[in-house]
């Protein structure tokens, strides 16, 4: 019998992720054009970056706030905001990576909310954890897997917005650091402490809960 993946909680939060699925590329090609276009009206041209950037920001959302209706409500602001700010886009940075803050600040002032009025994510769905498993893994190893996955994400909600994203990023996404803090606007030490805070208080919960589920000792 093959012997459960161990869960990478424990691993160092550079070089390891949860999944090892392929990330949607975030469009390499240059967007400068397309950017200048769209910062005069040009229609065409923002609906252009929008198909090359969408999938990267609705897989990345979806990681982050959980699958659902609120997620597509979000993914529609998090392009209108990018619109309304292509005055404000100097080219200092890719576009993806300053579309990629503008949705990382939506989902953040959203997990502030949901925290505060401690409202649930839908659960994610089979079809989503399949995607993120490893695709050459065997169904034993895929199953265990989804599992680890499935509870991650419970537990995930727990956190508090910032680490959670944080996490979300390195561990999940596969970012290193200073990828992250580019995306974050922090230092790359400050993205270590949220991902390491995220880690311990998820790996705590989930060994919380494995305790619980355990049968008492004695008990027949």
């Amino acid at each position: 019998m093959e012997s459960r993946r161990p869960f990478v909680f424990a691993a160092p939060i550079t070089g390891e992720r949860l999944t090892d699925a392929p990330w949607p590329a975030d469009g390499n090609s240059d967007d400068r054009p397309l950017v200048r276009a769209a910062a005069t009206g040009d229609a065409a041209a923002f609906r252009e970056l929008y198909r090359r950037h969408l999938p990267t920001v609705h897989a990345r959302l979806t990681l982050m706030v959980g699958p659902g209706p609120e997620r597509d409500d979000l993914i529609q602001q998090i392009f209108l905001d990018a619109y309304r700010a292509l005055s404000r886009f100097r080219g200092d940075a890719r576009f993806g990576t300053f579309l990629n803050r503008i949705a990382i600040n939506v989902a953040c002032e959203h997990l502030e909310r949901r925290h505060r009025n401690r409202a649930r994510y839908a659960p994610f769905a089979e079809a989503l954890l399949d995607r993120l498993v490893a695709p050459d893994a065997s169904p034993e190893s895929r199953a265990s897997q989804r599992q680890d996955l499935a509870q991650a994400f419970q537990h995930l909600e727990a956190v508090r917005p910032k680490k959670r994203i944080a996490f979300v990023l390195v561990a999940v996404q596969g970012l290193s650091l200073d990828e992250a803090a580019e995306l974050l606007e922090a230092s790359a030490e400050t993205v270590k402490q949220r991902v390491l805070h995220a880690r311990k208080e998820i790996t705590a919960r989930m060994a919380r809960a494995a305790a619980r589920a355990r049968p008492r000792e004695g008990i027949r």
